[in-house]
């Protein structure tokens, strides 16, 4: 591999037809990989005749590049391979639109870990440090970010009911999931979400570290920028559930549960339901229009109007979204998953409580996440407060048969202490734990868990409450968000498990 290629001549090879792209320092030819590309040719062709290291490095495990590409792809080393630097313009947009989040003019940008006070502020100091394009994944949501506002607002439509008098010397915020098989330090756990080597290279490895020193759960992404046996390496104490997205092969999502089953750290399986497909996602894609050559998208193939359709280019997230099964059903997937795996089912992505209804029907499944996806896939779906309502009052059985935990919106420890109230048994964080890697790596994290661990013990104070376990409907006033939920008739029709 002695042959030294230049820029110019990489940048020659930038079409369908003869596709080379350099990675960490060497030029590939990936001609022939481009078509069967799982993210869709177009994800290749876009940086075809580029340095690519940027834009594939934070997104596939180490290890990808030897696992795929043939020995015969290498051409040799590449001559020159300048430092890509976020443009300060477009960086600035992103610095912009985030100061949509405060209500408050002049804002002082935290600069450090120390000066952020909030979850706000370590989404405003991540903000001023990542890239473009991982502001844009992270911060996006479906079409006008509805839902993902809503999730946050109806917490703020909820008011405690305080009592005073009360010995609030001791406050505990340890908890038990799952029937007691997991006993943790904390009642919030990090949610499956992606690509958190976007914005710093230990990913969910360094959010496991985090996890782990404050004794919270973490639930591995189908979607990681490590493998599950890398980020369970990188934290080998941490307990861990692991996200599932059935593939439309399934022999590749068996393979996958047999190496999750060598691991013991990972005590359930988390199966996804509410992004069948990705979500149109605006600021990701505008982020991915914004450095795509249209020219060599366009030669990628003839225009086929089944095939615009089902376009799969667009950003991160629709490249992630490629190959998900999408013929799941109650009757079909869950005997099928029940043959390839022997621990506990968690079902993500409930919405509505007949769907929480069948789901306690199903011995396997031991608890349900009720989730929109942090509004990132149907805009306008319900936040999860509103399902939890809506099964206390159409199917209140259900808390009796498995645990509900909720997800989407949390940005004080005031939120998570209102869905425990409700009956949440434990809350999922998504996007803060990411900003919190964003903005200070695994100390970041750190951050994130350790701001809300001491607004919830105020709370709890606050409340005259001792334990979590000791939270209930009592302490919140819940009935204007009540006047929002769904009264009608349950449509449970035929499908019975």
């Amino acid at each position: 591999m002695a042959k030294e290629i230049t820029l110019q001549e990489v940048s020659s090879h930038s079409s369908a037809d003869s596709c080379w792209i350099v990675l960490y320092g060497k030029v590939y030819d990936v001609t022939a990989f481009a078509p069967s590309h799982p993210g869709g040719p177009e994800a290749i062709l876009r940086v075809a005749g580029t340095d690519a290291t940027e834009e594939y490095d934070p997104i596939h495990p180490p290890g990808t590049l030897e696992e795929h590409l043939p020995e015969e792809c290498l051409l040799g080393k590449f001559r020159e391979s300048p430092v890509k630097t976020e443009d300060s313009a477009q960086h600035q947009v992103a610095k912009n639109e985030s100061k949509v989040l405060y209500s408050q003019e002049p804002y002082k940008i935290p600069s450090n870990l120390e000066q952020c006070l909030n979850l706000n502020d370590i989404e405003y100091l991540a903000t001023s440090k990542i890239s473009k394009r991982a502001w844009s994944y992270y911060y996006g949501a479906g079409d006008d970010l509805i839902s993902k506002a809503y999730n946050n607002l109806v917490y703020q439509k909820i008011l405690f009911r305080p009592r005073v008098f009360v010995d609030i010397v001791k406050c505990s915020l340890d908890t038990t999931l799952l029937q007691g098989q997991l006993k943790l330090r904390l009642p919030f756990y990090v949610s499956p979400a992606a690509q958190a080597r976007l914005v710093h290279p230990s990913g969910e490895g360094g959010m496991a570290q985090a996890c782990h020193k404050a004794g919270a759960l973490q639930i591995i992404s189908n979607n990681a920028s490590l493998t599950p046996e890398q980020i369970v390496e990188a934290s080998p104490e941490t307990e861990f559930g692991f996200q599932l997205y059935v593939q439309e092969d399934r022999a590749r999502s068996v393979e996958l549960l047999a190496r999750i089953k060598k691991l013991p750290q990972i005590k359930f399986i988390c199966l996804t339901l509410d992004a069948a497909v990705p979500g149109k996602r605006e600021h990701d894609e505008r982020r991915y229009l914004e450095g795509a050559p249209q020219k060599k998208i366009e030669k990628a193939k003839p225009y086929d109007p089944q095939a615009a359709t089902d376009d799969k280019s667009g950003g991160v997230a629709k490249a992630l979204f490629a190959g998900i099964a999408m013929d799941l059903t109650w009757m079909t997937t869950l005997p099928w998953l029940e043959e390839h795996s022997d621990l506990p089912l968690v079902l993500k992505g409930i919405q509505t409580h007949e769907d929480a209804l069948m789901a306690s029907q199903h011995p396997q499944i031991k608890a349900i996440i009720l989730s929109n996806h942090g509004g990132r896939s149907l805009d306008t779906a319900p936040p999860a407060i509103h399902t939890l309502l809506e099964i206390r009052h159409h199917c209140p059985q259900v808390f009796d048969r498995l645990e509900i935990w909720v997800d989407g919106g949390i940005k004080r420890g005031t939120d998570v202490v209102k869905a425990l109230c409700l009956g949440a048994k434990a809350v999922g964080l998504g996007r803060s734990p990411l900003w919190g890697l964003g903005a200070g790596g695994p100390e970041g994290v750190e951050k994130v868990l350790s701001i809300l661990r001491r607004e919830m013990k105020t709370t709890l104070r606050l409340l005259g409450v001792e334990k979590v376990e000791q939270l209930g409907r009592h302490h919140v006033n819940s009935r204007v968000v009540e006047q929002e939920i769904y009264l009608e008739p349950s449509r449970l029709g035929g499908s019975k498990l």
